[in-house]
């Protein structure tokens, strides 16, 4: 009877080793968390990211910027991780100005730059002597420029090539104003102009549905490949891995669902027309 208690009692402290070998070993599960950079508030396309990155384990803090000045200057300074909000061309002439080393390290959409305005049904109704508002910065300015000489409005210097400025206006056969504005103000001077150029998703934060409202819309073709959305990193973070995941988790097919109810079918997957970056 003595012997049977003693190996009981024996298997019994044998299980709460084991019981606690277990314990102390299990494996926790760690959240990472990765802060993005966006302008505006139309983030519904990467609210649903957010909602299957968890599935990872991952928590994307989506931190909201007013204007496009912003999200590089904080990636730059690691306050956030990744930012997506801009086209190549634009990156690379912030980089060029600020002496900065961030990377593309995928493709979101392609979004047709637009021409609206609340006075006019069609971009040829303009009248001589008319104001239209374009964004003031490099790359979209040139780009609203070009825009307006495809939409027979004026000509430019070609060999001004993606970045003309209204110095390199070469024809204006209406003696059009054009009014150079920060890009997040073309679309609330649509009351004090005939006509503003203004980016896919302030059109959509303004409430506008690009393929349906805008008087002129940039068509997308091979031409369009520098200004595609990309997601952005630091340089040493190109090939990060965690970071990876968020774009692998963009550039699915739930996604693609997500961009073309959110813009009413104005923007496009771009990384099936011109690959993951």
């Amino acid at each position: 009877m003595k012997k049977t208690v003693k190996i009981l009692a024996a298997l019994a402290f044998v299980g709460l080793v084991l019981a606690g070998c277990t314990s102390g070993n299990a494996k926790s599960t760690k959240t990472e968390v990765v802060k993005l950079g966006v302008v505006g508030a139309n983030n519904e396309v990467w609210e649903s990211v957010k909602e299957e990155l968890k599935k990872e384990d991952i928590d994307l803090e989506i931190i909201e910027f007013s204007d496009y000045t912003q999200p590089n200057a904080a990636l730059a300074e690691k306050e956030i991780d990744l930012n997506s909000f801009q086209h190549q061309i634009f990156l690379d002439n912030y980089n060029e100005e600020h002496h900065t080393e961030l990377v593309s390290i995928g493709n979101t959409v392609s979004a047709p730059l637009g021409i609206y305005s609340d006075k006019l049904k069609n971009i040829e109704d303009i009248e001589d002597g008319g104001e239209i508002a374009i964004p003031n910065d490099t790359t979209n300015g040139g780009r609203a420029l070009l825009l307006l000489q495809s939409a027979g409005l004026i000509k430019v210097d070609p060999d001004k090539q993606q970045t003309p400025t209204v110095n390199d206006i070469t024809e204006n056969k209406h003696n059009l104003k054009i009014t150079e504005l920060d890009a997040a103000q073309t679309a609330r001077a649509l009351q004090d102009v005939d006509a503003s150029v203004i980016n896919s998703g302030m059109a959509v934060d303004a409430g506008f549905i690009p393929t349906e409202d805008a008087i002129y819309l940039e068509p997308v073709d091979d031409t369009s490949k520098p200004y595609v959305n990309i997601i952005v990193a630091r340089k040493e973070d190109e090939d990060n891995k965690l970071y990876q995941k968020i774009v692998d988790a963009y550039q699915q097919d739930a996604t693609k669902k997500v961009i073309e109810d959110t813009s009413k079918g104005s923007s496009v997957p771009a990384w099936e027309t011109f690959g993951r970056k």
